[in-house]
């Protein structure tokens, strides 16, 4: 493993921490309603966006327009898996629910409807689990196949902006903030490195969408001296 990088069960978790620059990554799956408001705040800033999507996601018409013009703006999109899986039990990580030709299987699915968009295979290369929670044998079984994975860099709670209003683990979109400024302030490395996790959609049990807030997010970190880069673009070399 290279030392650049940081990892947790066999996947990649953080980018090189020497210089001052983040992934902005965001994943859909049952909930697309922000990614029209994803897709225009990151135009106005010039930002390129890292995009990985269910088969699900890629099957609803409702998401269409918006998958095509991702593509044709120039963000990278990746596999989320097809039927969204969960690959191993939330209370025991080292015991493996799926089998490796099932696994497999669904990857390719997720791959190939992606490619149906004209996302080249080596763009795909970099995926991110379901539910952000695999282990070693998913990561093994996704370097055999020719794929690398990756997931969320641990220490804030933007992966939070799914959760619903009523739900014990519910967040608030300030809460979300806070932990975002507060780790940028107080860690020695801040951000840098950091794959930063967002969804695009959070579906209507949700009041308060975190997506809104995206374009004060990036003046936030620009302000702070971050430039942006793709997840391909951070991680390379970690392979």
């Amino acid at each position: 493993m290279d030392p650049r990088f940081s990892y947790a069960h066999g996947g990649v978790v953080r980018g090189p921490r020497g210089e001052k620059r983040l992934a902005l990554v965001f994943t859909g799956g049952d909930f697309g309603e922000g990614t029209g408001v994803v897709l225009d705040t990151l135009a106005e800033h010039g930002v390129r966006g890292s995009f990985y999507l269910t088969g699900g996601y890629l099957r609803a018409a409702a998401n269409r327009d918006a998958i095509v013009r991702a593509v044709a703006e120039g963000h990278v999109l990746g596999p989320h898996s097809d039927e969204h899986l969960l690959y191993c039990p939330w209370d025991d990580r080292a015991k493996t629910l799926v089998t490796r030709e099932q696994f497999l299987r669904d990857l390719e699915a997720n791959t190939r409807l992606l490619s149906e968009f004209g996302v080249p295979a080596e763009t795909m290369r970099w995926w991110i689990p379901p539910y952000e929670w695999y282990n070693e044998d998913i990561v093994r079984w996704s370097k055999e196949a020719g794929h690398r994975l990756f997931c969320f860099t641990p220490g804030t709670l933007s992966h939070t902006d799914y959760t619903e209003d009523d739900a014990p683990n519910w967040r608030s979109n300030e809460t979300i903030w806070s932990s975002i400024a507060t780790h940028e302030e107080r860690e020695p490395d801040g951000l840098s490195g950091f794959l930063l996790l967002t969804h695009v959609g959070a579906g209507p049990r949700r009041t308060e969408k975190f997506f809104d807030r995206l374009g004060a997010l990036i003046d936030f970190l620009k302000d702070r001296g971050y430039s942006f880069a793709t997840v391909p673009e951070l991680l390379a070399g970690a392979e």
